[in-house]
């Protein structure tokens, strides 16, 4: 009987692995290629058939990068525009959701969601007549107000699902005692939500961070995001695979290391709420 339950173990842990292995290794192999590539001359990168491990490391690509265009400044402007737009969307985002959710306003939750699943082009078109009036196009303050469409949304919907799950108990006590409905979000709810919010600044950050649409149309020479920095190291010459793959490794770096180390974190965050709720 032990045996058999210790095969069964080793058989559901194999199953497991197997599973991740399956939904991780595409999205592993991108990332071991694009890195193959950055590390290549643009000579082993257009050999055929492809060569996986280049018969020389070179970082000359990613020197490349920063030669041929100001990317510490495309990455000054990322982390300013997805900054201060996920900061603005927790400011407003988490009691706004505190709100929706005890009040249960139902129909503004599934507005959230609609405004969350709308293209970002129906936004993009009369937001920048208006940018464009008022004069400030080419500027960060145009990337940093119309990135809270896509900030401000996410950390409603995540604060919404996360406050449903609090128990009301603590919240009633604290306005028994004599406190304000702000006090009792301020001092009760608040610290409660701490893996909810960060998850949705996370979220916020990352889906900020990899836009590329609104700064295509919306940011300067000087303004340029990473995403559309990369975007322009494509010529119409030919495309140089190496650079390119430097960039984009460059874009993905940050987002990637913040991940890794906050993720229990985000583990803890996306689970409170099943285990709140009981």
């Amino acid at each position: 009987m032990d045996l058999t339950w210790r095969l069964k173990r080793l058989f559901d842990r194999g199953l497991f692995a197997l599973s991740v292995l399956v939904v991780v290794s595409p999205a592993a192999l991108v990332i071991l290629w694009m890195l193959s590539l950055s590390m290549k001359s643009e000579l082993e990168n257009m050999e055929y058939p492809p060569v996986f491990l280049p018969s020389e490391f070179t970082f000359r690509n990613y020197v490349t990068v920063f030669e041929n265009s100001p990317f510490g400044r495309y990455l000054w402007n990322s982390i300013v525009v997805s900054g201060l737009s996920t900061l603005v969307a927790l400011l407003v985002g988490v009691p706004a959701g505190y709100g929706i959710a005890k009040a249960q306003a139902w129909r503004l939750a599934v507005l959230t969601l609609i405004a969350r699943m709308t293209p970002g082009l129906s936004f993009l078109i009369p937001l920048y007549i208006l940018f464009q009036f008022v004069g400030l196009v080419g500027t960060l303050w145009p990337m940093i107000i119309i990135h809270l469409v896509i900030t401000v949304p996410i950390v409603v919907y995540v604060m919404i699902s996360f406050f449903e799950t609090l128990p009301p108990d603590l919240e009633e006590a604290a306005l028994i005692d004599g406190c304000t409905t702000w006090q009792a979000f301020r001092h009760v709810a608040l610290p409660l939500a701490r893996p909810g919010i960060v998850v949705g600044a996370i979220l916020s950050f990352i889906f900020s961070w990899n836009n590329f649409i609104f700064g295509a149309i919306l940011a300067g020479r000087e303004t340029r995001t990473l995403p559309v920095a990369v975007y322009n190291v494509l010529t119409f010459e030919q495309v140089a695979w190496g650079p390119l793959a430097a960039a984009a490794l460059i874009v993905t770096l940050p987002v990637l290391v913040l991940t890794v180390v906050i993720q229990k974190e985000i583990v803890s965050g996306l689970t409170a709420g099943s285990v709140k709720g009981g």
